[in-house]
C-alpha cells in the first residue's frame, strides 16, 4: 500500500513512523520549511524522512504544479495529513483511491481549526485527544475513524498536553491502519452543528487581561506558556512573560493592599493579582530571555508610579 504524508511538528514525526512500521510505503513526504523567527523546539519531519529514506520535499505553494506533479509520481493509494499547517487542495486529495485521512489535536467536532490544543487549555478543558478523520474540502470535517481522549491536569500547560496528544496520535494511527488499508474502516458522523471552531493564535493574543479572574488569567499562562510565545504583561516599557506559574489556594491567600490588579511583590515572591481578588503565584518571569526576580521587579513598579504621577 502506497501513500503520501503530508506532515510537520512531533506528530508527523510519530506518525510517518507508525506508518512505516504498519508495513505501508511512504512514497512522498511533503513538508513546511523552517521558518527563520520560530524556535524549533519540535521535531523536524525533513529530518525524519532523512533518518527512515523517505523522499521529501517542501513545497509551501499546494496550487504549484510541481506538487501536483511530485504527488502524481508518487502513485498514492493514501494520503495522509499529520499536523501539517495548511489545507490540502481537493485535486490533490483526490488522487488517492483509497482515501485521505487526517489527524487532528482535539476530539473532534469539539476544537476544529488551528491550535486546538491550546484553545482546550485557555478554556479549561478537562480533556482533549486525537481524531483521525477523512479529509473533505471542509477543515476538520470529515467523517470521524477513530479517536482517543488524554485528560488535561489542572496545571498542565499546553506543551505538556501537546505530548500527551502525540501518544493519542501514534495509538489512534496505529490501531486504524490494518482498516484503512484494508479498504474497511468504519467512521462516525463528525456533527459539526454540536462542536466548535477556533483560528489560529497570535503572539498578542497572550496579553494579560488583569481584569479577568485568576481562573482565567491562569488558564492564558498554561495556554502559552514557553515553548509558545507566552501570558505577557507590559511594565514602564518592559515586556514581561509569565513563564511559568501556580494558583495559590484561596485559604491561603494574602490580601493585598490597595488590592490592585497585576504583578505585585509580596513577601519576597512575584504574584499575579486578579481582577477577582485571586493570586497566582509566579514561578518564573522572563524579560526578553533573563530571568526576572523580585528586586527588579519592585525597582520598575517604582519608576512605573513615579511616571503615573
Amino acid at each position: 500500500m502506497k501513500a503520501v504524508a503530508f506532515a510537520y511538528s512531533n506528530v508527523g514525526d510519530r506518525c510517518l513512523r507508525v506508518l512505516q512500521a504498519r508495513g505501508v510505503e511512504i512514497t512522498l513526504v511533503v513538508t513546511h520549511r523552517d521558518h527563520p523567527g520560530e524556535k524549533l523546539w519540535f521535531s523536524r519531519v525533513a529530518d525524519t524522512a532523512t533518518e527512515l529514506g523517505l523522499r521529501c520535499v517542501c513545497i509551501e505553494d499546494l496550487s504549484a504544479a510541481e506538487l501536483a506533479a511530485a504527488v502524481a509520481d508518487a502513485q498514492p493509494e493514501l494520503i495522509f495529513s499529520f499536523y501539517f499547517r495548511s489545507m490540502i487542495p481537493a485535486a490533490l486529495l483526490e488522487l488517492a483511491k483509497g482515501g485521505a485521512f487526517n489527524m487532528h489535536g482535539s476530539l473532534l467536532p469539539a476544537y476544529r481549526g488551528r491550535a486546538p490544543t491550546n484553545w482546550a487549555v485557555l478554556h479549561g478543558e478537562s480533556q482533549t485527544g486525537a481524531t483521525l478523520h477523512r479529509m473533505v474540502a471542509k477543515p476538520d470535517a470529515g467523517s470521524i475513524v477513530d479517536q482517543s481522549a488524554v485528560p488535561i491536569l489542572p496545571d498542565d500547560d499546553a506543551r505538556q498536553v501537546f505530548d500527551k496528544v502525540c501518544v493519542a496520535a501514534e495509538q489512534v494511527l496505529w490501531r486504524s491502519l490494518p482498516a484503512i488499508v484494508d479498504g474497511r474502516a468504519q467512521t462516525l458522523p463528525n456533527d459539526l452543528a454540536s462542536g466548535s471552531y477556533f483560528s489560529g493564535r497570535k503572539p498578542e493574543d497572550g496579553r494579560i487581561d488583569w481584569t479577568q479572574s485568576a481562573a482565567q488569567v491562569y488558564n492564558l499562562i498554561r495556554a502559552v506558556a514557553p515553548p509558545y510565545p507566552g501570558a505577557f504583561t507590559d511594565l514602564n516599557g518592559q515586556r514581561l512573560i509569565i513563564a511559568a506559574a501556580r494558583r495559590i489556594a484561596a485559604d491561603k491567600q494574602t490580601l493585598v493592599a490597595g488590592g490592585r490588579p497585576g504583578l505585585q511583590v509580596l513577601g519576597g515572591r512575584i504574584v499575579a493579582v486578579c481582577g477577582d481578588g485571586g493570586l497566582i503565584d509566579v514561578k518564573q518571569l522572563l524579560c526578553g530571555d533573563a530571568v526576572v526576580d523580585a528586586a527588579f521587579l519592585t525597582a520598575l513598579t517604582h519608576a512605573q508610579t513615579s511616571l503615573l504621577q
